[in-house]
C-alpha cells in the first residue's frame, strides 16, 4: 500500500514543483505558453467531469467558458476595480446561467444532451455577437484595466507575467483539487455509475437527474474560471470564446490526454500547445501538419496519451502481483 501511495504521490509532487519553479529558468515567452497551457487545461478539464465521468458530450462548454470572461470584464468595466469583484461576479453568473441550462438539457443523454447543448451555447454566441451596446459585438470587449491583485499586506500587479502565471497555477490548483475531491467521493462514483448504466442508478434509489445538473453546474462554473483567466491575460472577452469550435478545443484535449482520467486533458492541452509552437516555427499551413500528428496519437493511444500509459502501467502491475 506504502508503495503505492508513493507511485501516486510522487509524480504529482514532481509536476507541482516544476509548475512552481517554472517562471524562475524559463523564458518569459515559455511563462505565457504555460500560462495558456493551465488555463485552456482548467478548461478541458471541467468538459472532462460531463464527459469522461459523467458520460454527457457537451459542445455548449464555451458558452460558459465565455460568459465567465464577458461577466468578469462587464464587472471590471462598470463595478469596482476588484479582481475578487470580477471573479465572484463570474462565478455566480455562470453558475447560474448552468443552472438554467442545465436544468433543460439533462432531461436527455446521449446525442440529444449534446445538440441540446449546442443550441444553447450558439444562442450565447449570437447573443453576445449581435448585442453590440452590451458586449461590443463582433469587436468584443476590450480596453479594461486589471487592477492588481489584492492580497492580506501587499498587491501584486498582474501585468508581470510571472506574476499572472502564478495566480493563473494557484486558480487551476484549486480547480483540479475541487474535482479531485468530487470524482472520489461517493458523489463521484454515482457519476461513473450514471456513465456506466443510468437506468440501474435510478432503479437503486439515485435522482440522475440531479446528479447529473449538480456535474453540469460545477463544470459550467469552473469553465467560466477559466475564461475569467483567458478573458484577462489576452486583455479582451470576444464572442470565439463561446463559439462551438472552441467547445471542440476542450474535446480534443480530453480524447487526447485521455478522457476519465483527472489531468488527462491537462496532458492533452500540453501536447496541443507544445506541438503548435514548434510546428509554427516551421510552417504556415501548421494546421494541416498539427491535425495529422494528432489524429496518429489518437490512433496509437486510443485511451489518450496518459490514460493509455496509466492502463499500461496498471497491467504490468497486475501481472507482476502474485
Amino acid at each position: 500500500m506504502g508503495g503505492l501511495t508513493l507511485r501516486r504521490i510522487l509524480p504529482a509532487t514532481l509536476l507541482l514543483a516544476f509548475l512552481v519553479a517554472a517562471p524562475f529558468f524559463l523564458s518569459t515567452y515559455w511563462v505565457i505558453i504555460l500560462t495558456e497551457i493551465l488555463t485552456m487545461s482548467l478548461f478541458a478539464m471541467s468538459f472532462n467531469l460531463l464527459f469522461g465521468y459523467t458520460g454527457l458530450l457537451s459542445f455548449g462548454q464555451a458558452g460558459f467558458f465565455g460568459a465567465g470572461g464577458y461577466f468578469a470584464v462587464l464587472t471590471l468595466l462598470h463595478g469596482p476595480p476588484s479582481l475578487w469583484v470580477a471573479l465572484a461576479a463570474a462565478v455566480v453568473g455562470t453558475a447560474l446561467l448552468a443552472l438554467v441550462i442545465g436544468w433543460l438539457c439533462v432531461r436527455l443523454d446521449e446525442i440529444y444532451f449534446a445538440i441540446l447543448t449546442l443550441g444553447f451555447g450558439m444562442m450565447l454566441f449570437t447573443t453576445a455577437h449581435n448585442w453590440r451596446s452590451v458586449t461590443g459585438g463582433s469587436d468584443g470587449l476590450g480596453g479594461f484595466t486589471v487592477p492588481p491583485l489584492n492580497l492580506i499586506a501587499w498587491q501584486v500587479s498582474l501585468f508581470n507575467p510571472k506574476y499572472f502565471y502564478f495566480l493563473v497555477l494557484a486558480v487551476t490548483l484549486l480547480g483540479t483539487l475541487l474535482l479531485l475531491r468530487m470524482v472520489k467521493s461517493p458523489f463521484g462514483l454515482l457519476l461513473r455509475a450514471t456513465r456506466e448504466n443510468s437506468n440501474r442508478v435510478a432503479f437503486v434509489g439515485a435522482n440522475v437527474r440531479r446528479l447529473r445538473l449538480f456535474a453540469f453546474v460545477i463544470a459550467g462554473t469552473l469553465a467560466g474560471v477559466a475564461g475569467v483567466l483567458f478573458a484577462i491575460f489576452n486583455r479582451i472577452a470576444s464572442p470565439e470564446m463561446l463559439h462551438w469550435s472552441f467547445s471542440g478545443k476542450a474535446v480534443l484535449m480530453t480524447v487526447l490526454g485521455g478522457s476519465g482520467v483527472l489531468l488527462g486533458p491537462a496532458v492533452g492541452a500540453a501536447i496541443f500547445y507544445v506541438l503548435e509552437h514548434y510546428i509554427t516555427t516551421f510552417t504556415t499551413s501548421w494546421m494541416i501538419f498539427l491535425g495529422a500528428i494528432l489524429v496518429v496519437l489518437v490512433l496509437a493511444f486510443p485511451k489518450g496519451v496518459l490514460g493509455s500509459v496509466m492502463e499500461f502501467f496498471a497491467q504490468k502491475r497486475r501481472g507482476a502481483a502474485p
